[in-house]
């Protein structure tokens, strides 16, 4: 989207009921897309390369998911600055789990992947709805109490799970396909690009439309390249998509912690 930060609105509550952080999330430039198409798409080929491998059903597996995503987000919640390791583990974790959740809703308790688009969808409206009815802002660069944080984690994994069906639905039951709905998606996201840059679109807004399209870019994206060729995919399988995927994501994330301390170790001597 851009090198540009939004400023960070001062926490309207204070002290009253949570303690002040500093803001929590990374800068939106490149390597922040890079990744998070790398951790949707993750999430997407992860799952079921843990149900092949190791032949656990979608219940133990989003359980023993889940059970990772409270530790991390645990983490994430302790910390008092963005740490790249901890937020990108938090968003794969997120990621997997979004994915388990609609599985087992459409595999396993018969939920439609209409239902579910369209619940998820307005459970992630109503959390926006709330979140800003509470702090007056949705601007990411507002992260800086846990009350924020944990309205911010609690939309990222409604946007998941709404990728994952919404994915699911365009490329399987309407069948657009897997390498169409790439397509589809990633004209989505070049639109409102447009229309931000452009356009005099807002900001924060054409922010959380992307966040939203990049999920089920990443799903489609990940189906295509694992999936058979027969079902319209590439058939590099679960776990090579996920492997080569994973590595990018470590590789990405390790440069980030590099540049983020080389400038730290910069603060002390600027400051003299």
């Amino acid at each position: 989207m851009s090198t540009k930060t939004i400023p960070i609105e001062p926490s309207s509550r204070g002290g009253r009921d949570m303690r002040n952080l500093m803001t929590k999330v990374p800068e939106v430039v490149a390597a922040f897309w890079i990744i998070k198409v790398l951790a949707t798409t993750v999430g997407e080929t992860f799952a079921d390369f843990l149900a092949e491998k190791f032949g656990l059903g979608l219940t133990e597996l989003t359980l023993i998911m889940g059970a990772g995503l409270i530790v991390a987000l645990a983490i994430q919640f302790r910390a008092n600055k963005y740490v790249p390791w901890m937020y990108w583990l938090c968003v794969v974790l997120i990621s997997i789990v979004g994915t388990l959740i609609t599985d087992k809703l459409v595999d396993d308790l018969g939920v439609s992947l209409w239902a579910c688009t369209i619940g998820f969808g307005l459970a992630m409206l109503a959390t926006f709805a709330v979140w800003y009815s509470s702090e007056k802002t949705l601007s990411i660069h507002s992260i800086d109490t846990t009350k924020r944080e944990a309205f911010y984690w609690l939309a990222i994994l409604f946007t998941f799970a709404l990728g994952t069906a919404a994915g699911d639905l365009l490329a399987e039951q309407l069948n657009i396909g897997y390498f169409n709905s790439v397509l589809m998606f990633s004209a989505m996201i070049a639109l409102v690009a447009i229309a931000w840059k452009y356009l005099n679109f807002n900001e924060i807004a054409a922010f959380w439309m992307v966040y939203i399209l990049t999920r089920p870019l990443g799903a489609s994206t990940g189906d295509f390249l694992s999936q058979a060729k027969v079902d319209g995919g590439l058939g590099l399988g679960t776990t090579a998509t996920s492997l080569i995927f994973l590595a990018a994501i470590v590789g990405l994330v390790f440069y980030l912690t590099t540049i983020q301390r080389g400038k730290a170790a910069l603060e002390p001597s600027l400051a003299t």
